[in-house]
C-alpha cells in the first residue's frame, strides 16, 4: 500500500506503519525509514513527507541545499558587530558618567586599557552569540534578520554548552587572517573552523 512505512529499531525492522502513525510515535530525524515513495531505506529526515512535521519541532536537519552562504553569514555578523558595539559604548558610557561623579581614578586610555577593551569586546561576542544561539531563535538578532539559524548535527537547538563552545572556537577561526571563516566558501556544508569544531551547521530557513 502508498502509505505503508517500515522503520529500522536496533537492527530490526518493524512495520508497516502509516504517515500518521509514525508522526503520533514521535519519530526521531535521524530514524531509518523505508518509505513507498522513495527507493531504499533513507533517514525521516531526507523524505519529503516528513520536513514539515521535523520543522513544526524546530528541527532542520541540515543539507547542501540549506547550509548559509559566508555572505549571509557576513551580513548576518556585521549586524550583529554592530549591535555588540553599540551595546557596550552604552555600558561605558555609564560608566564613565559613574567615574566622574564619585571621581574615581580610572584611565580609560592606558596601554592595558586597550587589551583590556579587546578581551571584553571578545567575551561580550561570545556571550551575545552563545545565549541567543541556545534559545528558541537559534541564533543572533543579526542571525534572525537573515532567516538563520544554528543548528547541531541531528538539525536540533543547541545547548548552552554546545554554543559556547562554538563560539569560544571562533578564536581559532580568527587565526591566519581569518582563514577559519573563509573556509566557509569552499566547504561543502559551508562551515568554518569553529563550526567543525563544534560540530554545527548554519542554515537558512526557506531554502
Amino acid at each position: 500500500m502508498i502509505n505503508e512505512y517500515y522503520i529500522l529499531k536496533q537492527g530490526n525492522q518493524e512495520g508497516p506503519y502509516t504517515h500518521t502513525q509514525l508522526m503520533d510515535m514521535g519519530i526521531n530525524a535521524t530514524d531509518f525509514l523505508i518509505s513507498p515513495l522513495a527507493d531504499g531505506m533513507q533517514q525521516a529526515a531526507d523524505l519529503p513527507e516528513f520536513q514539515e512535521y521535523f520543522i513544526s519541532m524546530g528541527i532542520y536537519m541540515p543539507t547542501p541545499q540549506n547550509v548559509a552562504t559566508f555572505w549571509w553569514r557576513l551580513l548576518a555578523f556585521v549586524i550583529d558587530y554592530i549591535i555588540v558595539i553599540v551595546g557596550l559604548v552604552v555600558v561605558m558610557a555609564i560608566f564613565g558618567v559613574f567615574v566622574g561623579i564619585t571621581h574615581s581614578h580610572f584611565d580609560f586610555e592606558s596601554a592595558d586599557m586597550e587589551l583590556l577593551y579587546r578581551l571584553i569586546f571578545f567575551l561580550a561576542l561570545v556571550a551575545y552569540h552563545s545565549v541567543f544561539e541556545a534559545t528558541t531563535m537559534q541564533g543572533s538578532i543579526g542571525k534572525l534578520i537573515c532567516k538563520l539559524i544554528v543548528v547541531d548535527p541531528e538539525g536540533c537547538r543547541l545547548t548552552f554548552g554546545k554554543a559556547l563552545a562554538r563560539n569560544f572556537s571562533k578564536l581559532l577561526s580568527s587565526l591566519l587572517c581569518g582563514l577559519g571563516f573563509l573556509t566557509i566558501l569552499w566547504n561543502p556544508m559551508k562551515q568554518g573552523w569553529h563550526d567543525q569544531v563544534a560540530k554545527t551547521y548554519v542554515i537558512r530557513k526557506g531554502q
